[in-house]
């Protein structure tokens, strides 16, 4: 099993363990890891699909322009990572101070007591 395999089997492995979480779980906080554990796992396989191997860094200095199309690595799937990592977070951010009010408003985080909004 290559390197790219192995990364991409443990980054659908961190998708389906986080969606499983986030859908068997009736605490809050708990789904909100589940979601980001899933979350990380969109990131290793996005990682995985952008790497090429036997290319090198996208560093110009140390390779010449003429080969640098056929030796350097893409950098966007990367720079989309990066990007990915930063809104994760603040959207984790979000939902946690969303439970936080939840907490103080209800005195519980077990998603079942919240049926104001069920039909």
């Amino acid at each position: 099993m290559s390197l790219v395999q192995l990364s991409l089997a443990t980054g659908f492995l961190l998708i389906l363990l986080g969606l499983y979480g986030a859908l068997t779980n009736r605490d809050i906080i708990r789904m909100i890891v589940s979601f980001t554990i899933a979350d990380t796992g969109v990131n290793v396989v996005l990682v995985a699909v952008g790497y090429l191997p036997g290319r090198e860094a996208p560093i110009l200095d140390t390779i010449p322009v003429a080969e640098a199309a056929s030796r350097i690595t893409d950098p966007v799937p990367q720079a989309l990572v990066l990007t990915a990592i930063v809104i994760g977070l603040g959207v984790t951010a979000l939902m946690l101070a969303y439970a936080y009010r939840l907490f103080r408003a209800r005195g519980s985080l077990d998603i079942s007591e919240f049926t104001e909004l069920k039909w």
